[in-house]
């Protein structure tokens, strides 16, 4: 037990440091293995940019973090496979929520495996389908287990609170 626990590593937690505004803020990040200085670091900087992406929609963020070779493999309908799918979510789920924006509440290194765990925050101001916002507030969580290869993500597994947003889009009711 001494030795699982002396090789889970706290890199620090960044909440004193304010975001930028295209940064992606993240509360707690733990890294549960030992790796090599350029694979822990690599990985970070790779899953970071991917959910700076999500934050900014801005398309060369993502080319740098994900792989030629990117699988989504909880691909929801209508989405394509591969490279383009973020972009792809990103555009539209941006034409609803145009301010969108992500807050790493915790992730977390093991191997080449990252899990993390995200708020969404914003407000529906444009479409969702038939369904044209009236600025409602949005904010649901989604969890992540993202893995990188050679400092590139190369698969994803998402979760996302769908139930929450859409909800709060007023798209779906929630009852007791």
């Amino acid at each position: 037990m001494h030795r699982l626990l002396a090789g889970i590593t706290v890199l620090g937690i960044l909440v004193a440091a304010p975001a930028l505004a295209d940064e992606v803020k993240i509360d707690d990040l733990v890294v549960a293995t030992t790796l090599p200085a350029a694979q822990k670091n690599a990985t970070i900087k790779a899953a970071t940019a991917f959910y700076q992406f999500w934050n900014t929609g801005d398309e060369a963020v993502l080319k740098a973090a994900i792989s030629p070779n990117f699988v989504d493999h909880t691909l929801p309908e209508g989405r394509p496979q591969g490279p383009t799918g973020p972009a792809f979510a990103s555009e539209h789920f941006r034409a609803a929520v145009p301010d969108l924006r992500v807050e790493v509440r915790k992730m977390i290194i093991a191997g080449d495996y990252v899990t993390v765990h995200m708020q969404f925050t914003g407000h529906f101001t444009g479409s969702f389908g038939e369904v044209k916002g009236q600025g409602q507030s949005i904010d649901f969580i989604a969890t992540d287990l993202i893995k990188v290869t050679k400092g590139r993500v190369t698969d994803n597994w998402h979760l996302e609170d769908n139930l929450t947003l859409l909800s709060k889009m007023g798209v779906a009711k929630v009852t007791q």
